[in-house]
C-alpha cells in the first residue's frame, strides 16, 4: 500500500489524492478512509474530496472545539472512532505542523492493523505538503472566510507555525488569521544555531504587508549571506529607507539561539522586549537597550545582548497587537494575562501549538471578535544541551506526536 503510494504520487495531483488513498488502502484491508485539513485558525476540519472519492453520506465539516476528531487533533492523539476498535481518527501531521486527521475503517482491529494506519497516516501528511502549495483547492478548503491581499502574501511567505526536534521546540500564531498584514515572524536552523525574528510595520493595510514582507525578505537574504545581528537589522533598514525613503518603518526583534549552551544574543529595533518563563512562571523581560525602528534611519546604536538561558526556559516574542487588545470596557488584554494564560497552559501539559492556539482564541474574544491591530507570538523552548536525558521524550509531547502505534487508543467515540 504505501510503497504503491510513493509511486503515484510523483504524477499525483491534490484532486486525485483522496481517490488514490482510498484505494490503495482498501486493498490493504482499510475499506474507508477520509482526510479532513484544519482551517487557518484550527477552528473546523474539513473533509478532502476530488477525483475518485465524493464523500457523499459523510460530514464536510467537523468542530474542533468539543468533538472526538477535534480532540484528536488538539492533542496529536490516535482515538477509536468505534467500540470493536475497528475505526480510529488519527492525527495528520508534517514534522509537528498539525494538518488535520484521517479517519480510517479496517477490517482488522489488532496492533499490526494500528501501525499501518499509522503509517499511511504519516505518508498521507508528506503527500498533501508535497502538493498543497501547488493546489488552489486546498488553500479555498484550509479558510473559513476569504483571505485579504496582505495575508494572502503573508501566510505564503512564514514557516510552518509549529517545529520541533531534539534541541528546540518553535511555535507562532497570527491573528487575525485572514486579514493580517503587517506582522510576520521567521525562524531557521543553522547547524547548531537556530535564527528567530519577529516584526511588525506600521499600519494595518496593503502597504504595511509589502512592508513586511520586504523585511523579512531582506533579513532572510542577509541571513544566508552569513551576516550577523547587527548586519542584518541594518539590511532590512537599508531595503526599506531604499523603497520608501523613509515613509515606511518596521520594528522587530532580531535573535539567534546557539543549541549548544543555551546563549541567545539578539537585537532590539524599538520593539517590545520578549519574556522568558522559567519553571512554570513568568521571570522578566529580558532587557536591551532599543535601537530606533527599521527604515527611520535615525542613527541610534544596535547593540547585542545576550542571555544565557536554562534548559526549558522558554522565550516569548510578540507584537503590541496581542497586549493592547482592548475589551469592551477599553482595557487591554495586557502583558500580565498574556504571560499568565502561557504559564497556566504550560501547567497543563498541552502541545505548545495548541496552547498558542487557545491563547489566540482569548485575544480574539477579549477583543470581541476584531482585532483593531495584528497580533502574533513566536515561542521558542531550548530543551537543553546534548547531555540532557530524555530530550527526545519531551520533545515529542510538547509537540503533541502521537504515542507509539501500539500503546492504548483510548476512549472510542460515541455512538
Amino acid at each position: 500500500m504505501l510503497g504503491e503510494l510513493i509511486a503515484a504520487s510523483h504524477l499525483m495531483s491534490m484532486e486525485e489524492l483522496p481517490g488514490a488513498v482510498a484505494e490503495r488502502a482498501a486493498d490493504a484491508g482499510f475499506p474507508e478512509v477520509l482526510i479532513y485539513l484544519g482551517d487557518l485558525r484550527g477552528q473546523v476540519l474539513r473533509l478532502v474530496t476530488g477525483e475518485g472519492l465524493s464523500g457523499a453520506g459523510h460530514e464536510r465539516e467537523l468542530r474542533v472545539e468539543g468533538t472526538v476528531p477535534g480532540r484528536c487533533y488538539q492533542y496529536g492523539q490516535v482515538i477509536a472512532a468505534a467500540p470493536d476498535g475497528s475505526q480510529w481518527w488519527l492525527p495528520l501531521m508534517d514534522g509537528t505542523e498539525r494538518l488535520g486527521v484521517l479517519r480510517v475503517a479496517s477490517a482488522h482491529t489488532d496492533d499490526r492493523a494500528r501501525e499501518d494506519a499509522a503509517s499511511l497516516s504519516g505518508l498521507v501528511a508528506l503527500m498533501i505538503v508535497t502538493k498543497r502549495n501547488v493546489s488552489d483547492s486546498v488553500a479555498r478548503l484550509t479558510r473559513a472566510e476569504p483571505l485579504n491581499i496582505a495575508a494572502e502574501m503573508q501566510w505564503h511567505l512564514m514557516p510552518p507555525s509549529t517545529y520541533t526536534d531534539r534541541r528546540v521546540m518553535i511555535a507562532a500564531s497570527m491573528e487575525p488569521a485572514y486579514q493580517v498584514s503587517g506582522d510576520a515572524y521567521d525562524y531557521a536552523t543553522d547547524g547548531h544555531d537556530v535564527h528567530l525574528s519577529v516584526f511588525d510595520a506600521m499600519g494595518h493595510d496593503q502597504a504595511a504587508g509589502l512592508t513586511a514582507h520586504l523585511a523579512m525578505g531582506a533579513c532572510r537574504n542577509a541571513r544566508r549571506q552569513g551576516a550577523g545581528l547587527v548586519e542584518k537589522s541594518e539590511a532590512v533598514e537599508a531595503a526599506l529607507i531604499e523603497q520608501y525613503a523613509r515613509s515606511r518603518y518596521v520594528t522587530g526583534i532580531v535573535a539567534t539561539l546557539d543549541t549548544r549552551d543555551g546563549v541567545m544574543r539578539w537585537v532590539n529595533r524599538g520593539h517590545p522586549p520578549p519574556v522568558i518563563i522559567r519553571g512554570g512562571r513568568w521571570r522578566s523581560h529580558l532587557r536591551c537597550p532599543p535601537a530606533h525602528p527599521m527604515g527611520t534611519g535615525l542613527g541610534l546604536e544596535t547593540l547585542v545582548c545576550s542571555e544565557h538561558l536554562e534548559p526549558g526556559d522558554r522565550v516569548v516574542f510578540y507584537t503590541d497587537g496581542i497586549t493592547e487588545a482592548r475589551g469592551a470596557d477599553g482595557g487591554e488584554f495586557g502583558l500580565e494575562r498574556f504571560t499568565d494564560f502561557i504559564v497556566r497552559h504550560h501547567a497543563d501539559e498541552l502541545p505548545v501549538a495548541e496552547t498558542l492556539r487557545r491563547l489566540v482564541n482569548a485575544v480574539m474574544e477579549y477583543h470581541g471578535g476584531r482585532l483593531q491591530d495584528d497580533a502574533t507570538v513566536l515561542l521558542c523552548e531550548w530543551l537543553g544541551p546534548p547531555a540532557v536525558p530524555d530530550r527526545y521524550e519531551k520533545a515529542a509531547r510538547l509537540a503533541g506526536l502521537p504515542e507509539p502505534a501500539a500503546s492504548d487508543p483510548g476512549p472510542a467515540e460515541p455512538t
